[in-house]
């Protein structure tokens, strides 16, 4: 691939000692070769290792200290969620869990944190920008609208299946009654007469 001289089109030949083995490293070539185009897509990079996350994290619950009542909850409820990836990635790399979300957390909120992530390899904290661990800022992106959206749905579905719909109809076609109301019974469109 890199002798090519302005190559138009690439033959990749897999070779594999098992048909599994070639399957997985058919999977890889297809994930490296996405990488690749979302990079030249979108060339922004973010650091990787949870880094970015538990950066965000951080900022929302220091914002959540400034809110007052319940309104805080929903931004320390975002900031618990980000904590998720950073938390994965060194329960999967066999490091001590609250160890490293300790030391990452007090990283990220003394201010010298924005780089320091999980690194796999060493199941260690470490600099991102040092160890060369970047995401493509694309991947991030769709992750955080698609985690958005899930959750719109899911507030969807639970409005439908509660039965409530916006017009304080339940799901049989009676109207909700509010305590001054007079309860009122309506059973199909008030066109059939």
């Amino acid at each position: 691939m890199t002798d090519c001289k302005e190559p138009k089109a690439c033959s990749i030949i897999l070779r594999g000692a098992s048909k599994d083995v070639l399957n997985e490293i058919e999977r890889n070539l297809h994930d490296a070769l996405g990488v690749a185009r979302n990079v030249l897509n979108n060339p922004r990079l973010v650091p990787g290792g949870g880094a970015l996350e538990m950066e965000l994290a951080c900022r929302l619950n220091q914002i959540a200290t400034t809110v007052e009542g319940i309104h805080q909850w929903p931004y320390k409820a975002l900031a618990s969620a980000l904590e998720v990836i950073p938390r994965t990635l060194a329960q999967n790399c066999g490091g001590e869990v609250v160890r490293m979300l300790t030391e990452l957390r007090a990283k990220h909120a003394g201010g010298e944190g924005l780089m320091w992530g999980v690194n796999g390899n060493t199941a260690k904290i470490s600099n991102m920008e040092t160890d060369g661990i970047w995401d493509p800022c694309a991947v991030k992106l769709q992750t955080f609208k698609t985690a958005i959206e899930s959750a719109c749905m899911l507030l969807r579905i639970d409005d439908i299946v509660s039965g409530i719909a916006k017009d304080g109809r339940h799901a049989g076609g009676r109207k909700a009654i509010d305590s001054d109301d007079e309860p009122e019974e309506t059973f199909g469109d008030a066109r059939d007469g």
